[in-house]
């Protein structure tokens, strides 16, 4: 309401405006005009009896008023094509847009109404090009999704068909074979509820479904308890683990303890699967400003640059040739990984208010997770950049 009476307004304010502007030049036409005619009737011979001609037709007194009243309507007719023109322009340019030309804009010449409304036109065909790009993006998103999953586990599912199809038929050798057989159908059958399960998670914490448990943590003490736990993993994979930890103070965080766990288990699974070639694991935690950092590091094979800005999406995995590994148990820690772990981890580290990124060159691989310390205005001043920029 307050918007409307804001535009009657301005429209007044224009048209006073144009009215006025109508009678200045009006009046200085005419005293033009006068100032001419004095002029002739001094300068040019029979002037004075050409304007005797003139004023015997219309007397004197009546051509200022005559004069003044052409030129009001000239002005104020001239004002009124110019802006009916860019009317007209502007209505062409919106039928084109309705017409599916959305790529058009509408011309913003004028200073006044029409051109606030064309300005406005603009930047709703703006919005409305992202919001098509969006959900072209997301189409395309969830095609791939569609695409990826329905790959991911026809794999496993076509084995365990394959090898139970053998012993359904009685097609092996011996109770050696047999418990071959047994042995990869359960494997990949392990394999499959791992994708499900990850799959599932993963749907669940993109669309926020997943309600926090915040507490006060001790990062430092939930990744000591964390390696304690992978001790024999480690032993198996022959590797070895180490933690630093800040002295004098303590990483303390407000998180979800269970989906914290969970961030930092998928990067250290990750750093076994990727990086037994280096022997180590180094994880370090550190107090930087307001928050904490915890870096995650392997020796093993460097992800190369082109892979790197990939490996948090889902199913992006950079090394094809390591996705399956039938020498490994798939639920286990060093096992093939479904290819969700790290966007998961990305969706748990976001929804904690912190970030998330990795580093690779010939000497480490890093993954650094930074989470806002416990009493920070780090997690609020980023919740309130997300909704500024989403909005």
């Amino acid at each position: 309401m307050k918007d409307s009476k804001a535009i009657v307004r301005r429209l007044v304010t224009r048209f006073v405006f144009q009215m006025g502007l109508s009678i200045l030049w009006s009046v200085l036409a005419t005293g033009a005009i006068f100032l001419l005619a004095h002029a002739v009737t001094v300068a040019v011979p029979y002037g004075r009896a050409l304007l005797s001609i003139f004023t015997a037709i219309i007397p004197l007194e009546i051509w200022p008023i005559l004069l003044l009243a052409f030129f009001y309507v000239f002005f104020l007719a001239w004002y009124q094509y110019v802006r009916f023109k860019y009317y007209g322009e502007m209505i062409a340019a919106v039928r084109s847009i309705a017409d599916g030309n959305l790529e058009l804009k509408v011309p913003e010449r004028q200073r006044d109404d029409f051109g606030v409304l064309a300005a406005d036109i603009n930047a709703l065909l703006d919005r409305l090009r992202r919001s098509m790009e969006e959900e072209r993006r997301a189409e395309q998103t969830k095609n791939e999704l569609i695409t990826n999953v329905s790959h991911d586990l026809r794999t496993p599912l076509t084995s365990i068909l394959g090898y139970l199809g053998l012993i359904e038929e009685d097609r092996y050798r011996d109770e050696v074979e047999l418990r071959h057989y047994v042995g990869i159908a359960y494997a990949k059958a392990r394999r499959l509820h791992v994708l499900i399960n990850d799959l599932f998670e993963y749907t669940r914490m993109r669309h926020g479904r997943v309600p926090l448990k915040p507490e006060r943590l001790n990062l430092g003490e939930l990744l000591g308890q964390l390696l304690a736990q992978y001790r024999l993993d480690l032993e198996k994979a022959d590797m070895t683990a180490t933690l630093a930890v800040p002295r004098g103070e303590e990483a303390v965080v407000i998180g979800d303890p269970d989906k914290l766990v969970r961030v930092f288990e998928n990067l250290l699974t990750n750093a076994m699967r990727y990086g037994r070639e280096g022997k180590r694991i180094d994880i370090a935690v550190r107090i930087e400003a307001a928050e904490a950092a915890v870096d995650v590091v392997n020796y093993g094979e460097p992800i190369s640059p082109a892979d790197l800005p990939y490996i948090f999406e889902r199913f992006y995995r950079a090394d094809k040739s390591r996705t399956e590994d039938a020498g490994q148990d798939p639920a286990s820690p060093g096992g093939a990984g479904s290819g969700l772990g790290l966007a998961i981890a990305k969706s748990i580290v976001e929804q904690h208010g912190g970030t998330i990124g990795a580093f690779s060159d010939e000497r480490a691989t890093v993954f650094r997770v930074r989470l806002p310390l416990a009493g920070s205005d780090v997690r609020a001043e980023r919740e309130g950049s997300a909704a500024a920029g989403a909005s």
